[in-house]
């Protein structure tokens, strides 16, 4: 009897035990599943090792002479950022694996990535352009783009019409290398947090102000007058508690660097994976919280008292809050939202919320009377919708 009894006992504990392997394997391995796949988004056969020289690069392209060729890199090709600050800086940070049946073609056998950008995407970047045509503006894909220049889509025509854009490629690792961040971009914590493709947005816009300063804008914007004639060193405030990090601009040199230097110290102290605020808005925050002396956002709008750093009030770029975002997208609210934004120099349109609110050509609403002014180009090369 006892014999009959601890059979099936057995063979439960063996399965239980068992169970607890298979789970435990699914999630360690379906984890590092998770993180391989996600870096692929930023490597292929050039951008995976740094060794691999400009000119190889170009004999690749050289070869498939007609056909998508690779962006040129940023650290590899003129121009460069402007060291005296007058550039514009938009990155380009999606997965491919996102969008894989539209943007993925193949090069011989190899799969690529051809380079993509939304209308929506598109119309910050013309707007910028057209508003400051003594300003660069550059657009760093940092998941390896090729274009097809018999196979341009419309909207990027349409930026490209401008000679002061600028499209490039942009190797995170070489990117980072020689940097306070290249360690620990090899440790891999980045590609561990739950929101990575928000956190390397977060990484590579204080490293790019780091390196080459100026002004940082997100994708989700439209300028709307010149940027040209603001003082260097500024960011936004978004609310009574918090600055933005939608806007920055830091000189190259001087106290633009010290902060943007503070900035990456910040970032890598208190970088936080579960939390999709902290490495962004949260830095700029914590670290002119230090320089000010004070949390209080309103007594931080005095430069002096933040060493010569100017925090533009929230009408500046953030008159629309986030809470609000369906004010640009709905015609009940046009009125109200074009008179929040009568002083703004850049409307933030929150895409983290609005990036599903498609906005017909000709729609009487707030973005759609926005764009149709301020991105004309792109306004006319969406034919159908603004995403």
């Amino acid at each position: 009897m006892k014999q009959i009894i601890a059979k099936p006992r057995l063979k439960w504990i063996l399965l239980f035990l068992l169970s607890l392997f298979v789970i435990s394997w699914c999630l360690l391995y379906g984890s590092n599943i998770n993180q391989t796949d996600i870096r692929y988004c930023f490597m292929n056969s050039f951008s995976a090792s740094p060794t691999v020289s400009y000119a190889q690069q170009k004999y690749a392209q050289n070869k498939f002479s007609v056909g998508p060729h690779l962006l040129d890199d940023i650290m590899l090709s003129e121009p460069k950022p402007n060291a005296s600050g007058r550039s514009i800086i938009f990155h380009e940070t999606s997965c491919p694996n996102e969008k894989l049946r539209s943007r993925m073609q193949y090069l011989g056998s190899a799969p690529i990535n051809m380079m993509d950008l939304t209308a929506r995407e598109a119309c910050a970047i013309e707007s910028a352009a057209l508003h400051n045509p003594g300003f660069s503006v550059f657009v760093l894909f940092a998941s390896p783009a090729y274009r097809d220049y018999n196979n341009t889509p419309p909207v990027i025509e349409a930026i490209l019409s401008y000679p002061n854009v600028h499209l490039r490629n942009l190797n995170i690792w070489t990117y980072a290398a020689g940097t306070p961040m290249y360690q620990w971009l090899k440790d891999g914590k980045l590609f561990r947090s739950s929101y990575v493709l928000s956190h390397l947005s977060d990484f590579l816009r204080y490293l790019t102000l780091w390196r080459w300063g100026g002004t940082y804008l997100d994708m989700d914007v439209v300028v709307l007058r010149s940027l040209e004639k603001l003082p260097p060193n500024y960011t936004g405030a978004e609310s009574t508690t918090y600055l933005a990090a939608g806007v920055m601009n830091f000189a190259p040199d001087g106290f633009g660097h010290e902060i943007a230097e503070k900035c990456l110290r910040d970032f890598l102290l208190n970088f936080d994976g579960s939390d999709w605020g902290n490495n962004g808005p949260g830095v700029i925050t914590r670290v002119m919280n230090d320089v000010c002396k004070t949390a209080n956002i309103e007594l931080m709008m005095n430069a002096k008292r933040c060493m010569g750093f100017h925090i533009m009030p929230r009408e500046a770029f953030y008159a629309v809050p986030w809470k609000k975002w369906e004010y640009f997208f709905e015609a009940q609210y046009l009125t109200e939202t074009l008179n929040l934004l009568r002083d703004s120099y850049i409307a933030h349109v929150w895409n983290k919320h609005s990036k599903q609110r498609h906005v017909k050509v000709g729609a009487n609403v707030a973005y759609g009377i926005l764009a149709e002014k301020h991105c004309p180009k792109v306004y006319a090369a969406a034919a159908k919708s603004l995403i």
